[in-house]
């Protein structure tokens, strides 16, 4: 820690601003490279493990709620249609607008936010970025939100993981007990989507199955980029509730 510091203080670790873009080699955004009279041959949807791509016109649809960004589907298109970008997916309440970043991020908030952080039966991938925004990199409370203990301190919950029957009583406890007005945000393709593990008897499914969901942060893991960009957004959409 304290070697830590002294970086900081010799300006070897600088505060990043927020980038929606990756290294060349990152798995992000897909896009889709097809003429006029394309029509997919369906090999995509087939090697998809979480039921991510389906058939839209004769033409590959991604949800990113579910995708996880495996590769698969461009591994298995043989004409070569389907290829990553190193561009992030933002939070499904962004996809519409494509909001700029620097205005997200730099907006005047009026009140900070306040987090709760609910792991429903992750993996920790998601949890361990989340533990990055708090470093010295991300630097998440320069935009005034925080992560509290309670959720009757908090504006919003963020859940993780896939939604077990373990933990389904204590998500919707947990959601009960915030004051109005309370957003939830889905972080992750486990809570976003729901498929990654598929149905079984220890499973309820998404987070929008047991609570109702406002933001969908796409990602597995979602890089800490993505989640600044979706929390900035959350505080924009409470502001506009009160």
């Amino acid at each position: 820690m304290l070697k830590m510091i002294e970086a900081i203080l010799a300006k070897r670790i600088v505060t990043e601003g927020v980038k929606t873009t990756g290294d060349k080699r990152m798995r992000g955004q897909l896009k889709v490279m097809y003429g006029k009279n394309y029509t997919c041959c369906g090999k995509c949807i087939e090697a998809c493990p979480v039921k991510a791509v389906s058939m839209d016109g004769g033409k590959p649809s991604i949800d990113y709620k579910k995708c996880i960004f495996c590769g698969r589907c461009v591994e298995a298109c043989a004409e070569g249609v389907l290829q990553h970008s190193n561009k992030e997916v933002l939070a499904e309440i962004l996809t519409e607008a494509q909001a700029e970043v620097k205005e997200l991020v730099t907006a005047k908030l009026g009140r900070s936010l306040h987090v709760r952080h609910v792991d429903a039966g992750s993996c920790n991938a998601c949890d361990f970025e989340m533990c990055a925004l708090s470093n010295p990199i991300y630097d998440l409370h320069r935009y005034g939100i925080a992560f509290v203990a309670s959720p009757r301190h908090a504006d919003m919950i963020m859940i993780t993981g896939v939604v077990t029957r373990n933990l389904e009583q204590a998500l919707r406890m947990t959601y009960d007990a915030m004051p109005e007005p309370r957003l939830v945000m889905a972080c992750g393709a486990c809570a976003a989507g729901g498929e990654t593990y598929g149905n079984t008897y220890a499973i309820v499914g998404k987070a929008a199955d047991v609570v109702p969901v406002d933001i969908a942060v796409p990602g597995c893991p979602p890089r800490p980029s993505a989640m600044i960009v979706a929390l900035c957004a959350a505080a924009d959409l409470l502001r506009e509730r009160m």
